[in-house]
């Protein structure tokens, strides 16, 4: 490989991790639905921020990380956190190190007697090295 040419990210490269709070004891069909939510969030307020009210119409501008996995392979990951403190901690962690970090806070309209609750957390997509510094110590779903 030439030494000048710039490092371009490969499909194996990037990926997303998603993180469901455990300690909540959700139905399967409610952590699926959270997972989803942060999972998905990311790249709807992005085209959210960009929509032109007059024409309704968004251009949207994705750096190398979220273009490849978009185009590619959609590799995520679910882990497991076992409080809302641990969820904060990652959420916080994946920020110091300038990866997206989007926390989901449900309504508790189905679940948790009406109290909204931090219920999942998606990280990326963006370099999976990166990302494994902040929950390569988190266990598999």
């Amino acid at each position: 490989m030439d030494d000048d040419a710039p490092d371009v990210l490969r499909p194996e490269d990037v990926k997303q991790v998603i993180v469901i709070r455990r300690d909540l004891r959700m139905r399967r069909g409610k952590e699926i639905a959270q997972g989803a939510h942060a999972s998905s969030s990311w790249l709807a307020n992005l085209v959210v921020d960009a929509i032109d009210p007059a024409t309704r119409s968004a251009t949207v501008t994705l750096d190398e990380a979220a273009a490849v996995w978009l185009t590619s392979s959609w590799r995520k990951v679910t882990v497991q956190a076992h409080s809302e403190e641990e969820l904060l901690e990652l959420h916080e962690a994946a920020r110091a190190r300038g990866l997206r970090s989007h926390l989901v806070q449900d309504s508790g309209r189905t679940e948790f007697g009406g109290v909204p609750t931090l219920t999942a957390l998606a990280i990326g997509p963006d370099q999976a090295a990166v990302i494994d510094e902040v929950t390569g110590h988190l266990v598999i779903y």
